[in-house]
């Protein structure tokens, strides 16, 4: 079997073979342990400092939270919700935005490195470009705010009123994966369209950053509408409104059935598809700088 030329300029296999994608996902995954590690091994050359970024990031992460303190200090319930309720879809939203940030966060830089020219470097490396730009420039200090949610998540768990069983019990790992899974997609499809608008940051940061807030509040405080979107467009509400609402044993948004909660993995499944879609197609129209 020849070999074609791939996008970026890598040689790929004329077809698709099981065992090539596997090779690749094996290089890709190589490829972003050692950058990764090296911005690791870097941080913590600096370990006090390292140690003051993250408690920053915590408490910069953690106003987000102070402010449905503030607002349940004034009301008892928000959308129908309580504060344990409302602490439950924040610590699920931030811990599952976290772990997505930390891993796969640093695809916003995209456009900065398209503007440059710098993004051509990548494409001579001998490693998949994705992975390169996942773990480029790895932010250790992003585990305050996984920590963060994780404090709050663990005290609503204990908080809400929960009739705890298998499936129940199974439903909070999945949400968290799935929902740091659905997390990453939207970050390729943004760093995907910075190919064509290369100053785009603000907008994927709309999807991602503003898509964790969103989620953090209940889906009642919103309109009909937008909860369609974020549901059918955008399926974040497979975060958390969707399964935390059967959780709590309330109605799902818009009427869905029961199984809709459990549908996370197939969801971030399914988004992967056409991010990872978007993003090859964005790969193969990069023209160079010049520069």
């Amino acid at each position: 079997m020849g070999e074609v030329s791939g996008a970026g300029g890598f040689p790929r296999l004329a077809g698709v073979s099981g065992p090539g994608v596997l090779r690749r996902v094996g290089e890709g995954l190589r490829a972003y342990r050692l950058i990764a590690g090296m911005w690791i091994r870097s941080t913590l050359a600096y370990r006090a400092s390292f140690a003051l970024t993250v408690f920053g990031n915590l408490l910069v992460t953690g106003l987000d939270f102070v402010a449905i303190l503030l607002m349940f200090s004034q009301v008892d319930s928000l959308g129908g919700w309580s504060l344990p309720e409302v602490a439950l879809l924040y610590g699920l939203s931030a811990t599952a935005f976290g772990t997505a940030d930390l891993v796969i966060g640093s695809m916003d830089t995209l456009g900065v490195r398209i503007r440059d020219g710098s993004f051509d470097t990548l494409l001579v490396r001998p490693a998949p470009v994705l992975a390169q730009v996942a773990a480029d420039r790895f932010a250790l200090r992003r585990l305050g705010r996984i920590t963060q949610g994780s404090l709050v998540l663990g005290w609503a768990l204990t908080a809400v009123d929960v009739d705890w069983s298998g499936p129940k019990a199974l439903l909070v790992p999945v949400m968290l994966a799935g929902g740091a899974a659905i997390f990453g997609a939207v970050f390729v499809a943004g760093a995907s369209f910075q190919f064509v608008a290369q100053d785009a940051a603000e907008v994927q940061n709309a999807f991602t950053y503003g898509g964790t807030t969103l989620l953090q509040y209940p889906p009642s405080v919103f309109g009909r509408d937008l909860v369609r979107g974020v549901t059918f467009l955008v399926p974040l509400s497979f975060v958390n409104w969707l399964p935390a609402s059967f959780l709590l044993g309330r109605p799902l948004p818009l009427g869905l059935p029961w199984w809709a909660a459990f549908a996370t993995p197939l969801v971030a499944a399914a988004c992967w598809v056409p991010a990872g879609l978007a993003w090859r197609a964005g790969l193969r129209s990069y023209r160079s700088t010049g520069s």
